[in-house]
C-alpha cells in the first residue's frame, strides 16, 4: 500500500487527527475480534495524542476495556533498589503511558505489558559484559548500538537477559497474535523507539541497546532529565522489523527536529542510517503505514514534495 502522510497545522490538530484515525481502526478491528492489541510509544508527540484517544473512549467511541498494548521500549539503570522501584521511576516509560494515557481512562486496558528492562540490573549486567566479552558483540554505525549476546554465553546473567527479557517479549507479542496497530514516534536521527541510527535492520525483533549520544542529549532537551549524567546509557527496545510487523502503523511526528529525518524516510532509499526509512519497505510488502505531522515536522517535506509524491506517497495537507 502507498504510505500515506497528512501534514496538520499544528500540533493540536495533529494530535486529534491520529487520535480519529486510531479510533476509527481500533472500532474496526473490535467489529470483527475480541480485542485489539496496541503497539505504543512514548515521548513528547504522543502526549496530545493520548489525551483525545482517552476522550474517545470516556465518551464511549471506544472500548478500552477490550484493548491490550505492548510498549516499545524501556530504559535499563533508572535509580531504584527493585524491579518495581524502577518501572515506576517518574521517568519510567511504565509512568509515562500511565501518567499520560492509563490514568485518564474510566475502563481499563484489558492488558498492560513493557519490555522487562526493569528487571535487569543495570551494574550487574555491565559487570558481566566487562567480564564476558567473548559472549557478546556490537552491531551498529554509530554510537548507539546493539549489544548482541551468543546464545551460548558463559555468563548465566547475559544469558538470562537474552532469553528472558528480550526473546521472551518477542513471543508474548507473537502467541498474542501480533499488534494491531502501532503507534510510533521518531527520535532526532530518525530511530523508532530506540533502534537507534546505524544499527542494521536484520534480526532486530528485540534488542538491547547502548543508547546514542543524541537521544541522551535530546532526553534533557525535552525536560526528561535534568543533565545528561541521569539519563540511562541502555534500553531494552523493538527492533525494526518487529515494530512494522504490526498489520497498521501510525507514525506521529512534531516539532522542527524532526523534519529532516521524516523526509529522508519518504525521498530517499531505505536505509538503517535513518530506522523510520524501514516504512518503505513495510509498504512495499502491503503495509498501512499513516504519517501524521505538524507543519513543523513537515518543513524539509513540503521542500521535497514533488520528489515525495514520484515516489508514489500521498501526501495530504489541512
Amino acid at each position: 500500500m502507498p504510505i500515506r502522510v497528512i501534514i496538520a497545522r499544528d500540533y493540536d490538530q495533529a494530535s486529534e487527527i491520529a487520535a480519529i484515525h486510531a479510533a476509527e481502526e481500533i472500532r474496526n478491528i473490535l467489529a470483527g475480534h475480541w480485542t485489539c492489541l496496541l503497539g505504543l510509544a512514548t515521548g513528547k508527540s504522543p502526549m496530545g495524542f493520548y489525551q483525545h484517544l482517552a476522550r474517545a473512549a470516556r465518551e464511549g467511541r471506544i472500548d478500552s476495556s477490550r484493548l491490550s498494548s505492548y510498549n516499545l521500549d524501556e530504559y535499563i539503570g533508572l535509580p531504584g533498589r527493585t524491579a518495581k522501584e524502577r518501572s515506576r521511576h517518574p521517568q519510567s516509560y511504565e509512568s509515562f503511558m500511565f501518567r499520560e494515557l492509563f490514568e485518564l481512562l474510566d475502563k481499563k486496558f484489558r492488558e498492560v505489558h513493557f519490555p522487562g528492562a526493569h528487571l535487569i540490573e543495570k551494574e550487574k549486567m555491565e559487570e558481566e559484559l566487562r567480564a564476558h566479552p567473548q559472549d557478546w558483540t556490537e552491531s551498529g554505525k554509530r554510537c548507539g548500538r546493539a549489544v548482541l549476546i551468543r546464545p551460548d554465553a558463559t555468563s548465566s546473567y547475559l544469558r538470562w537477559i537474552r532469553e528472558a527479557v528480550l526473546e521472551a517479549y518477542a513471543k508474548k507479542i507473537e502467541r498474542a497474535g501480533g499488534i494491531d496497530l502501532q503507534v510510533v514516534g521518531v527520535g532526532g536521527r530518525g530511530h523508532v523507539g530506540f533502534h537507534e541510527s546505524g544499527i542494521p535492520f536484520e534480526n532486530s525483533r528485540v534488542l538491547l541497546v547502548r543508547l546514542d549520544d543524541n537521544t541522551v542529549g535530546n532526553a534533557v532537551a525535552d525536560g526528561h532529565f535534568s543533565r545528561r549524567e541521569e539519563v540511562p546509557r541502555f534500553a531494552v527496545t523493538m527492533g525494526a522489523e518487529l515494530i512494522y510487523r504490526a498489520r497498521r502503523v501510525l507514525l506521529l511526528a512534531m516539532g522542527s527536529r524532526k523534519a529532516k529525518p521524516v523526509a529522508l524516510s519518504l525521498a530517499e532509499h531505505p536505509t538503517d542510517d535513518v530506522p523510520i526509512s524501514y516504512g518503505q519497505i513495510y509498504s512495499d510488502r502491503g503495509g498501512d503505514l499513516l504519517y501524521v505531522i505538524d507543519r513543523e515536522a513537515a518543513a524539509d517535506v513540503l521542500q521535497r514534495l514533488d520528489e515525495i509524491r514520484s515516489r508514489g506517497v500521498i501526501v495530504e495537507a489541512q
